[in-house]
């Protein structure tokens, strides 16, 4: 395998690394020459397997659990990952967590769980490299949303706000971070073939792909190519984007 690919000299995090999406580009990213740092909440096996196949591909990992809600954890995650493969070039904001309920039914706790995990762990996430990324005068930052974002759902309205929060934080960084040479920008997938979705069940699938054009869900592997295009020298010129590999189910 050459070790000259297009992040060949590059050190990526990625939250929430070891499965689904996270993963996927996790080994995208290794496939592509980075070394790979990857967190995880009780996930430690699959998360060993993830470190191994990184290995695999002739590149560095490092694993540890991290609760992203957490701004200690993931300041921790940051040192720890720093002092092990070296500081953060990549940046993937993609841990996430989703409780379902009908609005009425929505506690204070789920409601904090939801936007903590989401929107307050890739703040400080984000926060914890950007100021080594800004003295280095280079770097990427990837914020995973969702198509929900811009189309809502029922029994999702946590869920929908944390990913809609993503999209304008993403914006709102950006333009602080563009001169500073940190390039900041989101993916909002749709549905994506995962063990999360897989647990909703065959009809749930069936109606999805009886609405979305392109008559399939997608696979991690084809967000995690999206991924690798914000990272690597085709993305240089994308700013406070938000990308959208959701086969047609939000058209913008």
């Amino acid at each position: 395998m050459s070790t000259e690919g297009p992040l060949h000299g590059k050190t990526a995090y990625v939250t929430g690394g070891s499965r689904g999406i996270g993963r996927a580009i996790a080994l995208a990213f290794a496939e592509a020459g980075a070394d790979v740092a990857i967190c995880h909440l009780g996930d430690s096996a699959m998360a060993a397997t993830l470190v191994q196949a990184v290995t695999a591909r002739g590149r560095r990992g490092f694993q540890m659990e991290a609760d992203v809600a957490s701004v200690a954890a993931v300041r921790g995650f940051a040192r720890a990952a720093e002092a092990a493969l070296g500081p953060c070039d990549i940046l993937v904001n993609n841990a996430g967590i989703n409780i379902r309920g009908p609005f009425e039914t929505i506690t204070e706790e789920d409601y904090d769980r939801v936007v903590d995990v989401h929107v307050k762990g890739m703040v400080f996430m984000a926060q914890a490299v950007y100021a080594g990324m800004a003295a280095r005068g280079a770097g990427r930052i990837i914020n995973i949303a969702s198509q929900l974002a811009f189309k809502g759902g029922p029994n999702i309205v946590p869920y929908c706000t944390a990913k809609a929060a993503i999209v304008g934080f993403t914006r709102s960084l950006a333009w602080e971070a563009a001169p500073k040479g940190i390039q900041v920008n989101a993916i909002a997938p749709g549905p994506v073939e995962t063990d999360l979705t897989r647990s909703r069940g065959p009809e749930w699938r069936r109606q999805m792909e009886a609405t979305i054009p392109a008559g399939r869900l997608g696979r991690p592997e084809e967000i995690a190519a999206t991924a690798l295009l914000l990272a690597g020298p085709g993305g240089a010129f994308y700013v406070g984007a938000t990308l959208s590999p959701n086969g047609g189910d939000v058209m913008h």
